[in-house]
């Protein structure tokens, strides 16, 4: 894949090309509708585009970002539709198969990310998690029935948080693949804050990366009336009109036996990391 960045635009690091290895092998990619979140570059959306993707939009808050985007799909021989936008602004009311994201996570001495400058590409408040929040928060409104948002981030904004927050929204959570090294250079310049604060242990110099993955459940298929069995010459009664919520098969009785009350499955709990 070649890969291009205007000045300012955030290139792509190892962050990037481990979410977009998956993002290759991911079965559920071809012939899909896939959206990139925060694409910089867009290095995932044509990443997806390559893979197959029946259509692929990427989003950024930056214009520059958004041309690299255009630029590098083009340089590859796909076709990506880059908006220019905060976050599902741009493509409000529509809904993918597939969102993907590398949003900025690296915890900032200020709670307010910046709006302007090459900071914006990386600081994302005080733990981290100002992007990834508002991601899980509206991604489920922008999935189809069993469609998932991959998210790539790193363990110092907390990896079990974002699998929280993802069963709180109505997604499976996942982590799909882990990865320890050492820290970038942003990160291990701020370290020791980091330590003060509480976000790294004391003397820790690495960091895991994650991919975190939430599935939307599929659409439930209608319950179907079981269908009865009649007898040679045995008269059919003619049915009530009164809905039955749990619809089950009917069997003959003897005189004077009691039916039994029926009963629902239990509903399976749901998943967590």
């Amino acid at each position: 894949m070649r890969v291009a960045a205007l000045p300012g635009v955030f290139r792509p690091h190892s962050d990037t090309w481990m979410l977009a290895r998956l993002i290759a092998r991911e079965q559920s990619i071809p012939g899909s509708a896939v959206l990139d979140l925060c694409t910089g570059s867009g290095a995932l959306a044509v990443a997806a585009a390559r893979a197959g993707a029946g259509a692929v939009t990427a989003v950024d808050v930056s214009r520059r970002a958004v041309i690299s985007a255009r630029l590098n799909a083009a340089l590859n021989g796909v076709r990506v539709r880059a908006l220019r936008g905060d976050l599902f602004e741009p493509v409000h009311g529509e809904r993918f198969d597939a969102i993907v994201a590398n949003p900025p996570y690296l915890p900032a001495a200020e709670g307010k990310p910046p709006e302007r400058g090459p900071e914006r590409a990386w600081e994302a408040g005080r733990d981290g998690r100002v992007l990834l929040d508002r991601i899980l928060d509206g991604a489920a409104a922008h999935l189809r029935p069993g469609g998932s948002l991959f998210l790539v981030q790193s363990s110092v904004c907390g990896v079990e948080a974002t699998c929280e927050r993802m069963d709180a929204a109505g997604l499976d959570p996942q982590v799909a693949e882990r990865r320890r090294g050492p820290l970038g250079p942003l990160l291990a310049a701020r370290a020791p804050e980091l330590e003060a604060r509480g976000l790294m242990a004391a003397g820790e110099r690495t960091e895991e990366l994650a991919i975190v993955v939430g599935r939307s459940p599929t659409a439930r298929a209608p319950r179907q009336r079981a269908a009865r069995a009649w007898a040679p010459g045995e008269a059919r009664s003619t049915p009530s009109p009164r809905p039955t919520r749990w619809p089950r098969a009917q069997t003959a009785l003897p005189r004077g036996a009691a039916r039994a009350p029926g009963r629902c499955a239990p509903r399976t709990p749901p998943s967590r990391c």
